[in-house]
């Protein structure tokens, strides 16, 4: 189960130190930063210019993409006019299908990223049966083609990066592994265990995936069979096809963050569908964030994991007003600080009321709960939403009804309050709690009582890490009560709290934790309406809860055969009302049929100008001429039947 030093105390996992140029990572080196430029590689001047407006925006590293031997020639070129210009960044080759360009690249930068899905194997999608005989025969041949690769790094000192994609396992993988981080990690492995046959160390390895909750799993794996092997990589980080704006910054600190709290990664790249400038400064203020962590107050030590932390399952509960059970996370907004006079204040949190027909609309990502403290609703209640209020002011406040129905429920502020009044408390009881009041005696009291919903909090500087302490003495007592995870935010900017809490509630989310989500913000910056549009982001970008459409779109980069911001929002403008349903919007072939493999629907660029569209894995409209490719998406989605018009719900 060790993937990590400790799952309670902070701290960062070891590794070797290696050597990209003269800037080292692994070891005792900081994080480093890293991203990838978008520009044409045969473009000299404007892959220089945008290089540098990389290591101006905090890029450590640069990576640049050689499709072929051309591209791995002028990285000479674009080497020297940095150096010219007074800029001296390593530089890193990226590399698929074509060993020859990856050998030659190897000769004049200072890492080569190649990836073992698509370096000697293809991928079809044809599942096929080997004998041992036969596997072993395939493994060999990964022998003969990877190892000239291997010396060149050895001879002229280049590192480099193994780096799997889930998205692109090759057939021979699907084939023995499936689609899971087992197969992730023993393509990465088989590579690996070539560079140490041939006492080569200069290596980086990566787990990406745009599903979160498989490349969280895949990292963890890696770490554990490395252990087992004697090895300790430095890891590079990242979710790949992130997107762009706030889903794509959520997506990745989601993924991301939830290493960095157990204090693993040594480089950092955000891949998101925007200028490479702009990835940077999310990648920093992510690692930013662990610095001084190790100060945190302590958090009670657990010498054994009680859950598998390789695979997703979500902690069993039983069901209390829709809470918990085979429920999606809920969502609570906090109107304890403001108080609400007319209808449209609810409209902040998804709910707009229609005076004329004296109805309730109610958007894909309404609040189901709001607190309101020591406040009251001066109208009833709208339907799909209900009322916590704080339990001292019961008889002071009118609470608030609809038709006669409960739809009003105490909080406590704590677990010794709610001892204390147990017996004129409510039917169902929301009672806040924190790890250090988990005795045995308050964990037996727990179990024996089905009205509880708890809300876990903590104040800790390692929050997630005590909060995650606290389901496992649920999971180890066998208490099912559902729980909401709460997180306060204070003089907190917007982009800090969209990363902040992406990785707070996403790391124990994708744990199978939590069975609702609630973030008091104590900020001008950060509305309330914001506040509920992150926090169904997270839930989304956790895999536990859809609530809008998913797009997993790639960064540009030099191999992207269409402008891939203008065309995602393109996509993105006619279809973000098709709940549930996942495009997937990729600049070129590398990445795209397996990403597709997860996604619904699948726009791909396959040559200048063309678009060739996808049902899953499954190619179905070929080389369409761009202009007309947005349409003939839409057209696809109609004839599945998978096509709504924009509204919203009417109650």
């Amino acid at each position: 189960m060790n993937y990590c030093n400790s799952l309670t105390n902070y701290s960062r996992y070891k590794t070797r130190e290696v050597f990209i140029g003269d800037l080292p990572l692994g070891g005792n080196n900081p994080i480093r930063i890293q991203s990838m430029t978008t520009t044409n590689t045969m473009d000299t001047l404007a892959t220089v210019e945008q290089t540098i407006r990389m290591v101006n925006s905090g890029c450590e590293y640069v990576r640049i993409t050689a499709p072929s031997l051309n591209e791995a020639q002028n990285l000479s070129e674009i080497k020297k006019e940095l150096k010219r210009r007074g800029y001296t960044i390593p530089l890193i080759a990226d590399i698929h299908f074509t060993p020859n360009a990856a050998e030659l690249a190897a000769r004049i930068v200072e890492k080569v990223r190649v990836n073992p899905g698509n370096y000697v194997d293809k991928k079809k999608f044809e599942t096929i049966e080997y004998t041992q005989k036969e596997y072993d025969e395939e493994i060999e041949r990964l022998h003969e083609r990877f190892t000239p690769l291997v010396k060149i790094c050895k001879e002229y000192g280049t590192a480099m990066r193994i780096g799997t994609n889930h998205g692109s396992l090759s057939d021979r993988i699907l084939s023995r592994y499936g689609d899971t981080p087992l197969g992730m990690v023993e393509s990465a492995l088989e590579f690996l265990r070539i560079c140490e046959e041939n006492n080569y160390h200069q290596i980086v390895l990566s787990m990406k995936a745009s599903n979160t909750q498989v490349m969280v799993e895949a990292y963890r794996l890696l770490i554990n069979k490395m252990e087992e092997e004697g090895m300790n990589y430095p890891l590079h980080l990242g979710v790949t096809e992130a997107g762009d704006g706030e889903d794509g910054r959520i997506k990745s600190a989601v993924g991301i963050g939830t290493l960095l709290e157990d204090g693993i990664g040594d480089t950092i790249r955000v891949s998101l569908t925007e200028a490479p400038e702009y990835e940077a400064p999310v990648a920093i203020s992510l690692a930013n964030r662990y610095k001084g962590r190790e100060n945190h107050q302590p958090v009670l030590d657990i010498e054994e994991h009680p859950c598998d932390p390789f695979s997703y399952k979500r902690r069993e509960t039983f069901e209390l007003i829709g809470i918990g059970g085979n429920n999606v996370p809920r969502v609570i907004s906090n109107f304890s600080s403001s108080k609400i006079e007319k209808e449209n204040d609810l409209n902040a949190i998804g709910y707009f009321y229609d005076e004329a027909s004296d109805k309730w609309n109610m958007t894909d990502m309404a609040s189901d709960f709001i607190y309101l403290g020591n406040n009251s609703l001066p109208f009833a209640v709208p339907n799909g939403l209900r009322t916590i209020y704080n339990f001292e002011i019961r008889k002071e406040v009118p609470l608030p009804t609809r038709s006669g129905e409960q739809v009003c429920y105490p909080f406590f502020k704590s677990y010794f309050s709610y001892k204390k009044e147990k017996d004129s408390a409510g039917i169902f009881n929301f009672v806040s709690i924190s790890l250090n009041d988990l005795t045995n005696e308050t964990l037996n009291e727990i179990k024996n009582d089905a009205s509880i919903i708890l809300i876990i909090e903590t104040g800790n500087l390692h929050g997630m890490a005590e909060q995650r302490r606290f389901f496992f003495e649920l999971v180890k007592n066998q208490i099912k009560n559902p729980v909401i995870i709460k997180r306060n935010y204070k003089n907190i900017s917007l982009e800090e709290f969209r990363l902040f809490a992406a990785t707070d509630f996403g790391a124990l989310l994708i744990d199978g934790f939590g069975d609702g989500v609630w973030a008091e913000v104590f900020s001008p910056e950060i509305s309330t309406k914001e506040c509920i549009r992150i926090l169904f982001g997270i839930l989304q970008a956790s895999r536990v809860r859809i609530s809008k459409t998913d797009y997993i779109a790639c960064p540009s980069c030099g191999r992207t055969l269409f402008d891939l911001l203008e065309t995602t929002d393109k996509i993105r403008k006619r279809t973000e009302h098709l709940k549930g349903v996942k495009i997937a919007i990729m600049g070129c072939i590398v990445n795209g049929p397996g990403e597709m493999a997860d996604a619904d629907y699948g726009y791909v660029g396959s040559g200048p100008g063309k678009i060739t569209l996808y049902r899953g894995k499954e190619i179905v409209r070929r080389n369409i001429v761009s202009e007309n490719a947005v349409n003939e998406l839409i057209e696809l989605i109609k004839e599945d039947g998978n096509w709504v018009e924009n509204n919203t719900q009417t109650f």
